[in-house]
Protein backbone atom coordinates (compact mmCIF):
# COMPACT_ATOMS: atom_id res chain seq x y z
CA UNK A 1 0.00 0.00 0.00
CA UNK A 2 1.40 3.27 -0.86
CA UNK A 3 0.04 7.19 0.32
CA UNK A 4 1.78 10.70 -0.95
CA UNK A 5 4.89 9.08 -1.55
CA UNK A 6 4.36 6.80 1.84
CA UNK A 7 4.95 3.04 1.52
CA UNK A 8 3.21 0.38 3.93
CA UNK A 9 4.13 -3.23 3.74
CA UNK A 10 4.10 -6.05 6.30
CA UNK A 11 7.28 -7.91 7.55
CA UNK A 12 6.82 -11.54 9.15
CA UNK A 13 10.03 -11.47 11.78
CA UNK A 14 11.31 -8.17 13.68
CA UNK A 15 14.59 -9.00 12.75
CA UNK A 16 13.59 -7.83 9.26
CA UNK A 17 14.15 -4.35 10.19
CA UNK A 18 17.09 -2.14 11.27
CA UNK A 19 17.11 -2.09 15.31
CA UNK A 20 18.04 2.04 15.23
CA UNK A 21 14.89 2.39 12.48
CA UNK A 22 12.41 0.61 14.91
CA UNK A 23 13.55 2.45 18.13
CA UNK A 24 14.10 5.57 16.47
CA UNK A 25 9.89 5.10 16.08
CA UNK A 26 9.53 3.40 19.31
CA UNK A 27 11.11 5.82 21.80
CA UNK A 28 11.91 5.35 25.09
CA UNK A 29 8.85 5.51 27.16
CA UNK A 30 8.06 1.82 27.09
CA UNK A 31 10.95 -1.20 27.23
CA UNK A 32 8.52 -3.62 25.07
CA UNK A 33 8.49 -1.69 22.47
CA UNK A 34 12.13 -1.42 22.03
CA UNK A 35 13.35 -3.81 18.90
CA UNK A 36 15.92 -5.91 21.73
CA UNK A 37 12.36 -6.83 23.67
CA UNK A 38 10.63 -7.77 20.14
CA UNK A 39 13.10 -9.73 19.15
CA UNK A 40 13.77 -11.38 21.91
CA UNK A 41 10.15 -12.95 22.20
CA UNK A 42 10.87 -13.83 18.79
CA UNK A 43 14.51 -14.95 18.49
CA UNK A 44 13.87 -17.33 21.41
CA UNK A 45 10.76 -19.23 19.96
CA UNK A 46 8.45 -17.61 22.80
CA UNK A 47 6.73 -15.65 20.11
CA UNK A 48 6.79 -17.21 16.82
CA UNK A 49 3.86 -18.63 14.24
CA UNK A 50 4.97 -22.67 16.37
CA UNK A 51 3.62 -20.95 19.43
CA UNK A 52 0.70 -18.81 17.77
CA UNK A 53 2.18 -15.63 17.48
CA UNK A 54 2.76 -14.93 13.58
CA UNK A 55 4.92 -11.70 13.47
CA UNK A 56 3.30 -9.36 10.79
CA UNK A 57 4.53 -6.24 11.88
CA UNK A 58 3.88 -2.93 9.83
CA UNK A 59 6.64 -0.98 8.50
CA UNK A 60 5.76 2.99 6.77
CA UNK A 61 8.43 3.87 4.86
CA UNK A 62 9.44 6.86 3.08
CA UNK A 63 10.43 6.96 -0.53
CA UNK A 64 14.00 6.57 0.82
CA UNK A 65 12.98 4.02 2.84
CA UNK A 66 13.36 5.35 5.95
CA UNK A 67 10.80 3.94 8.72
CA UNK A 68 8.55 6.62 9.88
CA UNK A 69 5.78 4.68 11.34
CA UNK A 70 5.47 1.28 12.76
CA UNK A 71 3.29 -1.06 14.48
CA UNK A 72 4.18 -4.77 16.58
CA UNK A 73 1.48 -6.48 15.10
CA UNK A 74 0.54 -10.66 14.96
CA UNK A 75 -1.68 -12.99 13.40
CA UNK A 76 -2.67 -14.89 16.56
CA UNK A 77 -4.41 -18.42 16.21
CA UNK A 78 -5.83 -18.38 19.61
CA UNK A 79 -6.46 -15.97 22.69
CA UNK A 80 -3.37 -17.34 25.42
CA UNK A 81 -0.97 -14.25 26.33
CA UNK A 82 -2.67 -11.32 25.60
CA UNK A 83 -4.67 -10.37 29.22
CA UNK A 84 -7.78 -8.60 27.58
CA UNK A 85 -10.19 -11.44 27.04
CA UNK A 86 -11.91 -12.07 24.06
CA UNK A 87 -13.06 -16.14 24.93
CA UNK A 88 -16.29 -15.28 24.92
CA UNK A 89 -16.35 -13.24 21.54
CA UNK A 90 -14.69 -16.91 19.56
CA UNK A 91 -17.55 -18.58 21.62
CA UNK A 92 -20.11 -16.53 20.15
CA UNK A 93 -18.08 -17.01 16.39
CA UNK A 94 -18.22 -20.59 16.67
CA UNK A 95 -21.44 -21.01 18.01
CA UNK A 96 -23.07 -18.95 14.58
CA UNK A 97 -21.03 -21.48 12.26
CA UNK A 98 -17.63 -19.00 12.36
CA UNK A 99 -14.29 -18.97 12.74
CA UNK A 100 -12.75 -16.11 15.31
CA UNK A 101 -9.13 -17.32 14.44
CA UNK A 102 -7.30 -16.59 12.66
CA UNK A 103 -7.03 -12.44 14.14
CA UNK A 104 -4.86 -9.27 14.60
CA UNK A 105 -3.01 -8.66 17.28
CA UNK A 106 -1.63 -4.84 17.40
CA UNK A 107 0.10 -5.64 20.63
CA UNK A 108 3.78 -6.96 22.79
CA UNK A 109 3.14 -10.85 23.56
CA UNK A 110 2.76 -11.92 26.91
CA UNK A 111 2.86 -8.51 28.39
CA UNK A 112 -0.19 -6.70 29.78
CA UNK A 113 1.41 -3.24 30.13
CA UNK A 114 0.06 0.19 28.82
CA UNK A 115 2.03 1.57 25.68
CA UNK A 116 2.14 3.29 22.34
CA UNK A 117 1.02 0.53 20.11
CA UNK A 118 1.15 2.96 16.93
CA UNK A 119 4.54 3.73 16.63
CA UNK A 120 5.18 7.33 14.82
CA UNK A 121 9.17 8.91 14.60
CA UNK A 122 8.62 12.79 16.19
CA UNK A 123 6.99 14.66 13.36
CA UNK A 124 8.41 18.14 12.64
CA UNK A 125 5.53 19.36 10.72
CA UNK A 126 2.70 17.49 13.02
CA UNK A 127 1.90 14.64 11.05
CA UNK A 128 1.73 12.20 14.14
CA UNK A 129 -1.76 11.88 13.52
CA UNK A 130 -1.82 11.01 10.03
CA UNK A 131 0.82 7.91 10.13
CA UNK A 132 -0.70 6.72 13.04
CA UNK A 133 -3.89 6.32 11.02
CA UNK A 134 -2.00 4.77 8.37
CA UNK A 135 -1.18 2.17 11.00
CA UNK A 136 -4.93 1.44 11.75
CA UNK A 137 -6.12 1.77 8.34
CA UNK A 138 -3.32 -0.72 7.12
CA UNK A 139 -4.52 -3.17 9.69
CA UNK A 140 -8.32 -2.94 8.92
CA UNK A 141 -7.40 -4.05 5.03
CA UNK A 142 -5.33 -6.47 6.18
CA UNK A 143 -8.13 -7.82 7.75
CA UNK A 144 -10.60 -7.37 4.86
CA UNK A 145 -8.13 -8.79 2.72
CA UNK A 146 -7.44 -12.23 4.47
CA UNK A 147 -11.26 -12.49 5.93
CA UNK A 148 -10.03 -12.44 9.41
CA UNK A 149 -12.49 -12.32 11.57
CA UNK A 150 -11.38 -8.91 13.55
CA UNK A 151 -8.07 -7.04 14.83
CA UNK A 152 -7.36 -5.81 18.24
CA UNK A 153 -4.97 -3.05 19.21
CA UNK A 154 -4.69 -3.80 23.07
CA UNK A 155 -2.72 -2.21 26.41
CA UNK A 156 -2.86 1.09 24.24
CA UNK A 157 -2.50 4.43 25.43
CA UNK A 158 -5.99 6.40 26.49
CA UNK A 159 -5.23 8.68 23.21
CA UNK A 160 -4.75 5.79 20.95
CA UNK A 161 -7.64 3.94 21.97
CA UNK A 162 -9.67 7.02 21.67
CA UNK A 163 -8.39 8.15 18.51
CA UNK A 164 -9.16 4.73 17.15
CA UNK A 165 -12.86 4.70 18.13
CA UNK A 166 -13.15 7.81 16.51
CA UNK A 167 -12.24 6.55 13.53
CA UNK A 168 -14.86 3.34 14.00
CA UNK A 169 -13.12 1.00 16.55
CA UNK A 170 -14.60 -0.26 19.33
CA UNK A 171 -13.40 0.99 22.43
CA UNK A 172 -12.49 -1.59 25.28
CA UNK A 173 -11.28 -0.75 29.11
CA UNK A 174 -9.90 -2.77 31.42
CA UNK A 175 -8.32 -2.35 35.53
CA UNK A 176 -5.12 -2.81 36.96
CA UNK A 177 -3.29 -1.44 39.96
CA UNK A 178 -0.30 1.34 39.80
CA UNK A 179 1.37 3.42 42.51
CA UNK A 180 1.96 6.79 41.67
CA UNK A 181 5.08 8.81 43.62
CA UNK A 182 4.00 11.50 44.91
CA UNK A 183 7.47 13.09 45.63
CA UNK A 184 7.99 10.90 48.08
CA UNK A 185 11.53 11.55 49.83
CA UNK A 186 11.85 7.89 51.19
CA UNK A 187 9.35 4.84 52.13
CA UNK A 188 8.18 6.36 55.23
CA UNK A 189 7.04 9.23 53.26
CA UNK A 190 5.41 7.45 51.15
CA UNK A 191 3.55 5.55 54.32
CA UNK A 192 3.12 9.17 55.91
CA UNK A 193 0.30 9.48 53.03
CA UNK A 194 -1.87 6.15 54.14
CA UNK A 195 -4.00 5.83 56.50
CA UNK A 196 -3.16 4.61 59.98
CA UNK A 197 -4.45 1.26 59.39
CA UNK A 198 -2.82 0.65 56.42
CA UNK A 199 0.58 1.94 57.39
CA UNK A 200 0.50 -0.23 59.89
CA UNK A 201 -0.52 -3.08 58.11
CA UNK A 202 2.41 -2.67 55.75
CA UNK A 203 5.05 -2.38 58.07
CA UNK A 204 3.92 -5.68 59.95
CA UNK A 205 4.10 -7.18 56.27
CA UNK A 206 7.43 -5.89 55.71
CA UNK A 207 8.73 -6.82 58.95
CA UNK A 208 7.64 -10.68 58.86
CA UNK A 209 9.00 -10.66 55.25
CA UNK A 210 12.42 -9.41 56.47
CA UNK A 211 12.30 -11.68 59.10
CA UNK A 212 12.26 -15.17 57.25
CA UNK A 213 16.16 -15.08 56.89
CA UNK A 214 16.56 -14.10 53.81
CA UNK A 215 18.79 -12.13 52.36
CA UNK A 216 17.34 -9.92 49.42
CA UNK A 217 19.37 -7.85 46.46
CA UNK A 218 18.59 -5.74 43.85
CA UNK A 219 20.03 -6.75 40.70
CA UNK A 220 20.41 -4.38 37.80
CA UNK A 221 22.93 -4.67 34.17
CA UNK A 222 25.97 -6.34 35.08
CA UNK A 223 25.37 -7.49 37.65
CA UNK A 224 22.64 -9.65 36.61
CA UNK A 225 24.54 -13.26 35.17
CA UNK A 226 23.29 -16.34 33.57
CA UNK A 227 23.05 -17.77 36.66
CA UNK A 228 20.77 -15.38 38.38
CA UNK A 229 18.43 -16.23 35.07
CA UNK A 230 18.21 -19.64 35.37
CA UNK A 231 17.42 -19.45 38.54
CA UNK A 232 14.68 -17.10 37.99
CA UNK A 233 13.63 -19.49 35.44
CA UNK A 234 12.99 -21.93 37.55
CA UNK A 235 11.04 -19.53 39.89
CA UNK A 236 8.76 -18.61 36.65
CA UNK A 237 7.70 -22.13 35.81
CA UNK A 238 7.24 -22.93 39.20
CA UNK A 239 4.63 -20.59 39.22
CA UNK A 240 3.37 -21.51 35.77
CA UNK A 241 3.12 -25.07 37.33
CA UNK A 242 1.11 -24.14 40.53
CA UNK A 243 -1.34 -21.88 38.69
CA UNK A 244 -1.92 -24.46 35.71
CA UNK A 245 -0.86 -21.94 33.28
CA UNK A 246 1.24 -22.47 30.51
CA UNK A 247 4.86 -20.89 30.61
CA UNK A 248 4.68 -18.58 27.32
CA UNK A 249 8.61 -17.72 28.16
CA UNK A 250 11.42 -19.88 27.39
CA UNK A 251 14.60 -19.81 29.03
CA UNK A 252 16.38 -18.35 25.73
CA UNK A 253 14.38 -15.44 26.21
CA UNK A 254 15.41 -14.42 29.57
CA UNK A 255 19.04 -15.23 28.63
CA UNK A 256 19.02 -13.06 25.18
CA UNK A 257 16.73 -9.96 27.79
CA UNK A 258 20.10 -10.04 30.00
CA UNK A 259 22.29 -10.07 26.73
CA UNK A 260 20.56 -7.62 24.80
CA UNK A 261 18.63 -4.92 27.39
CA UNK A 262 20.75 -5.06 30.98
CA UNK A 263 20.10 -1.83 31.25
CA UNK A 264 16.31 -2.13 31.94
CA UNK A 265 16.64 -5.39 34.16
CA UNK A 266 15.78 -4.53 37.82
CA UNK A 267 16.22 -8.04 39.27
CA UNK A 268 14.94 -8.53 43.10
CA UNK A 269 16.24 -11.70 44.14
CA UNK A 270 16.37 -13.47 47.61
CA UNK A 271 18.82 -15.55 48.96
CA UNK A 272 18.80 -18.36 51.33
CA UNK A 273 21.65 -20.20 52.53
CA UNK A 274 23.76 -19.81 49.62
CA UNK A 275 20.87 -20.45 47.15
CA UNK A 276 18.55 -18.07 44.93
CA UNK A 277 14.99 -18.90 46.21
CA UNK A 278 12.58 -16.65 44.57
CA UNK A 279 12.41 -13.28 42.59
CA UNK A 280 10.69 -10.71 40.90
CA UNK A 281 11.74 -9.76 37.39
CA UNK A 282 11.27 -6.02 36.45
CA UNK A 283 11.54 -3.93 33.34
CA UNK A 284 12.85 -0.15 33.54
CA UNK A 285 10.99 2.53 31.50
CA UNK A 286 11.62 6.69 30.74
CA UNK A 287 9.69 7.04 34.38
CA UNK A 288 7.80 3.73 35.09
CA UNK A 289 8.93 0.68 36.33
CA UNK A 290 7.15 -2.25 35.08
CA UNK A 291 6.57 -5.45 37.00
CA UNK A 292 6.94 -8.69 34.79
CA UNK A 293 7.09 -11.90 36.34
CA UNK A 294 7.33 -13.42 40.28
CA UNK A 295 8.13 -17.36 41.38
CA UNK A 296 9.51 -18.61 44.38
CA UNK A 297 11.29 -22.10 45.25
CA UNK A 298 8.61 -22.54 48.74
CA UNK A 299 6.55 -21.30 50.89
CA UNK A 300 7.76 -17.32 51.91
CA UNK A 301 4.64 -15.98 53.01
CA UNK A 302 4.69 -12.11 52.67
CA UNK A 303 7.70 -12.52 50.29
CA UNK A 304 5.30 -11.97 46.96
CA UNK A 305 4.28 -8.58 48.74
CA UNK A 306 7.97 -7.68 49.46
CA UNK A 307 9.84 -8.37 46.60
CA UNK A 308 7.22 -7.35 43.60
CA UNK A 309 5.61 -4.51 45.05
CA UNK A 310 7.19 -2.94 48.36
CA UNK A 311 11.20 -3.43 46.85
CA UNK A 312 9.68 -2.00 43.82
CA UNK A 313 8.53 1.45 45.49
CA UNK A 314 11.43 1.61 47.09
CA UNK A 315 13.50 1.72 43.42
CA UNK A 316 11.19 4.23 42.45
CA UNK A 317 11.61 6.45 44.92
CA UNK A 318 15.19 6.19 44.81
CA UNK A 319 15.76 6.86 41.49
CA UNK A 320 12.74 9.01 41.41
CA UNK A 321 10.07 7.12 38.85
CA UNK A 322 6.87 8.57 38.41
CA UNK A 323 4.96 5.17 38.28
CA UNK A 324 4.98 1.54 39.19
CA UNK A 325 2.99 -0.95 36.99
CA UNK A 326 2.78 -3.93 39.21
CA UNK A 327 0.90 -6.24 36.57
CA UNK A 328 -2.10 -7.85 35.31
CA UNK A 329 -4.76 -7.87 38.30
CA UNK A 330 -4.74 -7.99 42.23
CA UNK A 331 -7.61 -5.89 43.80
CA UNK A 332 -5.30 -6.51 46.79
CA UNK A 333 -2.79 -3.85 45.71
CA UNK A 334 -5.58 -0.93 46.80
CA UNK A 335 -4.40 -1.84 49.96
CA UNK A 336 -1.18 -1.81 49.80
CA UNK A 337 -1.31 2.03 48.05
CA UNK A 338 -1.61 1.17 44.48
CA UNK A 339 -3.80 2.81 42.69
CA UNK A 340 -7.49 1.18 40.23
CA UNK A 341 -6.56 2.34 36.71
CA UNK A 342 -8.52 2.03 33.67
CA UNK A 343 -6.46 0.30 30.46
CA UNK A 344 -7.19 1.10 27.08
CA UNK A 345 -8.31 -1.48 23.37
CA UNK A 346 -9.43 -0.93 20.76
CA UNK A 347 -11.27 -3.73 18.41
CA UNK A 348 -12.08 -3.38 14.95
CA UNK A 349 -14.50 -5.81 14.06
CA UNK A 350 -14.95 -6.94 10.36
CA UNK A 351 -18.39 -8.04 9.45
CA UNK A 352 -21.42 -5.84 11.04
CA UNK A 353 -23.44 -8.27 13.17
CA UNK A 354 -21.06 -9.04 15.19
CA UNK A 355 -19.77 -5.94 15.12
CA UNK A 356 -23.07 -5.08 16.84
CA UNK A 357 -22.84 -7.51 19.25
CA UNK A 358 -19.54 -7.06 20.44
CA UNK A 359 -19.86 -2.95 20.75
CA UNK A 360 -23.36 -4.01 22.87
CA UNK A 361 -21.52 -6.05 25.13
CA UNK A 362 -18.73 -3.55 25.18
CA UNK A 363 -21.07 -0.46 26.04
CA UNK A 364 -21.96 -2.65 29.43
CA UNK A 365 -18.92 -3.47 30.21
CA UNK A 366 -17.45 -0.04 30.55
CA UNK A 367 -20.23 1.20 32.60
CA UNK A 368 -19.71 -1.90 35.01
CA UNK A 369 -15.45 -1.40 35.16
CA UNK A 370 -16.23 2.44 35.88
CA UNK A 371 -18.28 2.11 38.82
CA UNK A 372 -15.42 -0.95 39.97
CA UNK A 373 -12.85 1.45 39.37
CA UNK A 374 -14.82 3.92 41.40
CA UNK A 375 -15.30 1.77 44.11
CA UNK A 376 -11.76 0.96 44.50
CA UNK A 377 -10.64 3.97 44.60
CA UNK A 378 -13.61 4.71 47.74
CA UNK A 379 -11.18 1.68 49.88
CA UNK A 380 -8.14 3.79 48.75
CA UNK A 381 -5.15 3.17 51.35
CA UNK A 382 -4.24 6.62 51.09
CA UNK A 383 -5.68 9.59 53.83
CA UNK A 384 -9.06 11.49 52.53
CA UNK A 385 -6.42 14.44 52.93
CA UNK A 386 -3.94 13.11 50.51
CA UNK A 387 -6.59 12.11 48.23
CA UNK A 388 -8.08 15.17 48.26
CA UNK A 389 -5.00 17.54 48.06
CA UNK A 390 -3.58 15.11 44.55
CA UNK A 391 -7.47 15.26 43.05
Amino acid sequence: MADGGLTVRAIDGIAAVDAGQWDGCAGIGSPFNRHAFLAALESSGSACPESGWAAHHLLVEDASGHLQACAPLYVKSHSYGEYVFDWSWADAWARAGRQYYPKLQCAVPFTPATGRRLLVRPQPDGGTAALEGMLASAMRELTRRAALSSAHVTFATQAEAESLAAEGWLLRIGEQFHWTNRNYGSFDDFLGALSSRKRKSIRKERERANGLGLRIHTLTGNAVTPAHWDAFYSFYLNTAERKWSHAYLTREFFLRLGETMSTAVVLIMAEQDGQWVAGALNLLGEDTLFGRNWGALGEFRWLHFELCYYRAIDFAIEHRLTRVEAGAQGEHKVSRGYDATPTWSAHWIREAPFRDAVAAFLEAERRALARQIEEHAEHSAYRKSIEASVD
